[in-house]
C-alpha cells in the first residue's frame, strides 16, 4: 500500500530524518515505525504522561472525608 502525506511540519521532518540517520534506516522505514507506534500496534504498551487511568476511580470514603474536614478547621487560638 502506498500513501502520500502532505504538510509535514518542519520539526517532524527533522526528527524523522535524524532518527533515520541515527538508526541507519530509510526515512520510509522510520516513518512506518512511527505510524505503527502511534497507532498502538507495536505490541509494546504506550507510555502515557497523564493520570487518565485514574479518571472515574474515586470511591467515597467517610474516614478520608472526616480527615480532610478536620484539616479545614481553624484554630481560633492560633489566629489571635
Amino acid at each position: 500500500m502506498q500513501y502520500t502525506i502532505r504538510n509535514i511540519p518542519d520539526y517532524l521532518d527533522a526528527a524523522l530524518r535524524s532518527a533515520a540517520q541515527v538508526q541507519g534506516k530509510s526515512l520510509n522505514e522510520v516513518a512506518i515505525d512511527a505510524l505503527v507506534r502511534g497507532a498502538g500496534l507495536s505490541g509494546q504498551p504506550i507510555r502515557r504522561r497523564d493520570l487518565s487511568f485514574m479518571a472515574g476511580t474515586w470511591e467515597e470514603d467517610p474516614e478520608f472525608d472526616a480527615a480532610i474536614a478536620d484539616q479545614d478547621k481553624v484554630d481560633e487560638e492560633m489566629w489571635r
